[in-house]
């Protein structure tokens, strides 16, 4: 009988290339839902539809239940600065996956975030999956939940509840993108786009299927239990690339000058200084994190994957990105500020 898997979170991006790395491998699929409406191309994927959410774990056992894996994609994100939604989402909402896995009798693959090592990913060595998760501020309450997420899903292995492995993508990219794509794609398609210090330091950035590539590799390693592996590294992209990407995924010209790293320092602090004049304090909090994203060479290595699990991706970015930012203007609104 062909192994069955549970995708929460299947209709986001990540969530989607999961599914269709699956079925490609010939298992079935049930997809984590919260309405059906609009969800037909993950039906003509093959994967079967299960109207849930994180938040009721009784929706969770139902889908899981004759099931291998749950493959738990689905999380809370963004900018705010709301701790008890995050930690609903993120924390509650894993502890409910855990719990339907522990009753099904099935392993888990937590998809976490780089976002939990927050600004000690910059380190004087790559940064990899041996380095301490460090305490983070107060207002980091995405990356304090994916802690949070991590250690209790890392417990219920050690405690011999699950068989539990974590992943641990940077940003991410591809078709379906709510969260890169409808951010920098506005900025690239107004045609300039500063290359700060030339823009040769290569992104924290890795496409969507690489990573559900990993994913699928780390559920089916059965050494890869009770471990986390990065998977940051698929190919190198400069900020020159994602402009070259940009000018063929959106159809025109970018004019991209080169400028010295103060001049862009500068300009990220006014526009710090101005998102929070309009009432944007959750994103003038990222400034500083952008800029180090745009300037500072990828912190982290994957070589614990590609050792581990065998991963190797091959898709390379200039497909996957210039196809990523297509679609995102295609289906961008009127006014091309959504990515959805």
């Amino acid at each position: 009988m062909s192994p069955r898997a549970v995708v929460t979170g299947g209709s986001g991006m990540l969530g989607s290339y999961i599914v269709a790395q699956l079925r490609d491998r010939g298992w079935g699929v049930r997809a984590l839902v919260r309405s059906r409406n609009g969800r037909s191309w993950l039906e003509e994927q093959g994967a079967d539809l299960v109207v849930g959410s994180l938040e009721q774990a009784d929706s969770l056992v139902a889908a899981a239940e004759g099931c291998d894996t749950i493959f738990h994609a689905a999380a809370a994100i963004g900018s705010g600065g709301d701790w008890d939604a995050f930690y609903r989402g993120n924390v509650e909402g894993t502890a409910n996956v855990v719990q339907a896995a522990e009753a099904a009798g099935a392993r888990v693959v937590h998809v976490s975030s780089t976002a939990v090592y927050g600004r000690e990913r910059y380190r004087a060595v790559p940064t990899n999956e041996d380095v301490t998760l460090p305490p983070l501020p107060a207002h980091d309450v995405y990356g304090r939940s994916k802690q949070d997420a991590e250690r209790l899903v890392l417990a219920a292995h050690e405690q011999g509840r699950v068989w539990a492995a974590v992943v641990r993508p940077p940003v991410m990219y591809g078709c379906r993108d709510r969260q890169f794509a409808p951010r920098i794609g506005p900025v690239l398609a107004r045609g300039c786009f500063p290359l700060i210090g030339g823009g040769r330091s290569t992104l924290a950035l890795v496409h969507a299927g690489s990573v559900a590539e990993g994913a699928v590799l780390a559920a089916t390693t059965d050494a890869a239990g009770g471990k986390a592996y990065l998977l940051a590294n698929d190919h190198p992209v400069t900020a020159s690339d994602l402009v070259r990407c940009a000018e063929t995924g959106l159809g025109r010209g970018i004019w991209a000058p080169e400028v010295p790293y103060s001049v862009g320092r500068a300009g990220f602090g006014a526009l710090k200084l101005a998102l929070v004049a309009f009432g944007r304090g959750d994103l003038a909090r990222h400034a500083r994190g952008t800029l180090e994203m745009l300037t500072r060479d990828n912190p982290f290595t994957s070589e614990r994957a590609r050792t581990e699990l065998g991963w190797a991706p091959t898709v390379r970015p200039e497909v996957a990105l210039v196809e990523a930012l297509r679609w995102w203007w295609a289906q961008r609104g009127a006014d091309g500020s959504t990515g959805r």
